[in-house]
This record gives C-alpha cells, structure tokens and sequence, in this order.
C-alpha cells in the first residue's frame, strides 16, 4: 500500500495519506485569544484537508490540546460554528503544555479523503 507524504519537513509531514485515510500534524492558529487561534488553525486545517482531497465534512476523529482548560468554552463556540450539523466527528480536548508559550490551542485531525 502506498503512504503519500505531503509538505514534507525534515522533522514531519503536514499532511500523510495511507489507504484513503489523511492524517493531519498538529495544526495552530495566530491570535492572542483562544478563540482567534481556534478560528485560524480550523482555517489552516481547511486548507490542508483541500490539498489533500479532503474536507471538515470527512474528519473522523479531532483531538483538541489546550493549554489552559478555561478556554474550553471560547474554543468551543467557534468550533461548533465550524462544524456542520450531522458531521460532527469523535473528538477529545485535554489539557497539555503546548510547545510555544503563546499558543493555546492545537488541534490534530484524521479524515477520510472525499
């Protein structure tokens, strides 16, 4: 079976495909907020699921970090605006140290390709 790679660094791929499933990296956002960073790193993974012939409607699984869980509720309202009705995924949201102090949420998908 054949695993394509895409945006490939030397550390990671953004982006790797395996048998019809695409899984994402870890994406972030910009912002101060948590919900400007939220709204931004749902923008990036938009894009990266479009590269990789895929879109939100097809995510089976998100995993939410963030670094504070009192931000639970801001990210979440714009997560739900996101998220179309009926195409909800499995997600989980947990708290962790992110790599950069400034961050506050990062979120990691796996999707299927369209």
């Amino acid at each position: 079976m054949t695993i394509t790679r895409m945006e490939t660094g030397p550390r990671m791929s953004k982006i790797v495909k395996h048998s019809g499933t695409v899984y994402l990296c870890g994406q972030v956002g910009a912002g101060e907020t948590a919900a400007e960073q939220t709204r931004d790193c749902l923008s990036r993974i938009d894009a990266l699921l479009k590269q990789a012939g895929s879109d939100k409607n097809h995510i089976l699984q998100a995993i939410v970090w963030l670094a504070d869980m009192e931000d639970f509720a801001e990210m979440n309202a714009v997560w739900d605006a996101w998220v179309e009705d009926a195409h909800a995924p499995a997600r989980a949201c947990g708290e962790a140290k992110l790599a950069r102090e400034a961050l506050k949420v990062e979120i990691i998908v796996t999707a299927t390709e369209n």
